[in-house]
């Protein structure tokens, strides 16, 4: 009996004995060969979205917080190559995804035939795999390259699939199998008690976690109990620090407070765990710093480190702890505390109603009362993801999603999508700008088409707020980042979903309640402040002059009413 199966057949065979659930995209004709092999495959779900760039941040989002490989899938030129900013979200994310870019039929490529792409030229660097299946007989061969790839190395493949190569029967009956090794990789011995004698014979010791600590939460803390050290996280890690954890003195950078960067600044040695953090400024000018990462590539990449080891932040603080001596002396991690609550309390002054405007903090404090216990918050870049990490509390389960690392707008909506589908029965909620949720507008059909109630909220302040406040701070008058924006409630209940709009403080706790309550998909526009500014944890001299410098040039344009409500709303008590 023959074992001949079609490569289109032999790919779909592989990604799910990968463990693939879902496959995002949108279907067309150089693709459905795939299609129908999906169709086919009780293991893989087409999940149909209304832009290819949306799918790549769907499954982006999926692989992120299940850790599993995952995929999307597109048609030839345009298709496939609308993929290319969630796949770069997704490579820069470090997570295992898999991008099926379906291709012309080999004599047709090479000839400026219409909607030809060389997607190989295209996809390489933005990706760990990215290759093109020339032979049908190394179909197995290399999807099984490209699943390896993503999940080992941490990224994304890219598979190029001609149409009559995807159509074509092979014999299948290759041993080629997937492998998933997982080693404990921990510095030496003799690095570690190298580390441990720093930490050891240093007093004012703090510990700056990064993503990498993922999995270590009880051994950070331990650590730091021991070495009464203050611990200062990055906004990728909030997740995994935060919670459940008294030497927690929050974040440094623009989305920090005071506590975070004092902690930084004042130590005698910084402990650097699975943190890649880039900007430069924040790090201590004269402080002994210990880089432990999993990657040797980020050792001493950002600052000038005195050790660096490879090691993933579990194993080693395991193997740490005993050698480090117990500390007494709270005297450093008490002044980093306290500064930390004055810094919660200067954050929360905002964050209650107001009888003239809807301030964000506000909105962002009722979303962390009333979401769900495991609720996963997506935040749009720009202000919402400030007041997302700020005002969002994580409790162990609770999980937030932002394009930290690629840094684009419209990523919330679209990466709500890909949580909601892995995860149906948590709650799954998104803080989305209007300029990034206007961006990607069309795919709020996809909570109907897909049946995804995901829950949408549309800070609403008519601008592309965070470049209006870049500008300002360099003393621009602001230009074009006014937004003249629709109804979005109206525009939402047009589509299909729950919608309510909200323009009065008073009345926003109980839509927020009524809102997260409804069953299927919801938005809520809210009108907030177009004067909020985000303040961040030490305003330089230069901020101040640039500030000063708008308000004069603002007043000349004709935009003194801009500068006194941006005055009022943010240094006058109401």
């Amino acid at each position: 009996m023959s074992s001949k199966k079609s490569v289109a057949q032999i790919i779909v065979d592989v990604l799910a004995q990968a463990g693939v659930k879902h496959c995002y995209g949108i279907v067309g004709d150089t693709l459905n060969q795939i299609t129908s092999a999906i169709k086919k495959s009780d293991d893989i779900e087409w999940v149909h979205v209304r832009h290819e760039e949306v799918g790549a941040f769907a499954a982006g989002a999926e692989a992120y917080l299940t850790d599993q490989i995952t995929a999307c899938a597109g048609s030839c030129g345009p298709g496939s190559l609308h993929f290319i900013n969630g796949i770069y979200e997704a490579q820069r994310n470090k997570v295992p995804l898999i991008l099926l870019a379906s291709q012309l039929v080999t004599s047709q490529q090479g000839t400026d035939f219409p909607q030809e792409v060389d997607f190989e030229a295209v996809y390489k660097n933005c990706s760990v795999f990215c290759q093109q299946i020339t032979d049908p007989t190394q179909a197995r061969r290399i999807t099984t390259a490209a699943v390896q790839a993503a999940i080992n190395q941490r990224g994304v493949a890219v598979l190029v699939i001609p149409y009559n190569i995807s159509l074509t029967k092979v014999e299948d009956n290759s041993g080629h199998k997937i492998y998933h090794p997982k080693p404990i990789i921990r510095p030496s011995d003799d690095e570690l008690a190298k580390i441990s004698e720093i930490l050891n014979k240093n007093s004012r010791v703090t510990i700056f976690a990064g993503h990498g600590v993922s999995d270590a939460h009880d051994e950070l803390v331990a650590l730091a109990n021991k070495l009464k050290s203050p611990i200062v996280h990055t906004s990728r890690a909030k997740d995994f620090v935060e919670y459940d954890n008294p030497y927690n003195v929050g974040m440094t950078g623009m989305f920090g407070m005071e506590s975070g960067t004092t902690a930084i600044k004042e130590c005698d040695v910084l402990l650097m765990l699975g943190v890649d953090f880039a900007w430069s400024q924040f790090y201590p000018d004269n402080a002994i710093i210990i880089q432990v990462d999993i990657d040797a590539t980020h050792l001493g990449h950002r600052h000038s480190v005195e050790v660096g080891v490879v090691g993933a932040s579990k194993p080693t603080l395991a193997d740490l702890l005993p050698l480090i001596d117990e500390k007494t002396d709270t005297t450093f991690l008490d002044k980093c505390r306290e500064l930390h609550s004055k810094a919660i309390d200067k954050l929360n002054k905002k964050a209650i109603p107001s009888k003239t405007v809807i301030h964000p903090q506000y909105l962002t404090e009722l979303i962390d009362k009333y979401a769900n216990d495991d609720a996963v918050l997506c935040a749009d870049v720009g202000s919402a993801m400030v007041w997302a990490c700020r005002h969002f509390s994580t409790n162990g389960k609770r999980r937030t999603v932002i394009s930290l690392k690629h840094g684009t707008m419209a990523n919330a909506m679209p990466q709500a999508l890909g949580v909601k589908k892995a995860f149906p029965h948590r709650q799954v909620i998104t803080l989305s700008g209007d300029g990034g949720i206007s961006m990607l507008l069309g795919d709020l059909l996809t909570t109907i088409q897909e049946n995804l109630p995901i829950k949408v909220i549309v800070l609403n302040n008519s601008s592309l707020n965070f470049v209006e406040l870049e500008q300002k701070s360099e003393g621009l008058v602001d230009h074009y980042t006014d937004l003249k924006n629709p109804d979005f409630a109206k525009v939402a209940d047009a589509m299909g979903l729950y919608s309510i709009r909200v323009d009065n403080s008073d009345l926003l706790e109980a839509a927020v309640q009524s809102f997260l309550a409804h069953p299927g998909p919801a938005l809520l526009d809210v009108k907030t402040s177009e004067y909020e500014l985000v303040m961040p944890p030490e305003i330089h001299s230069s901020q101040v002059m640039g500030m000063a410098l708008y308000s004069v040039k603002a007043s000349l344009h004709g935009k003194m009413k801009d500068v006194v409500n941006l005055l009022i709303d943010n240094f006058v008590k109401k």
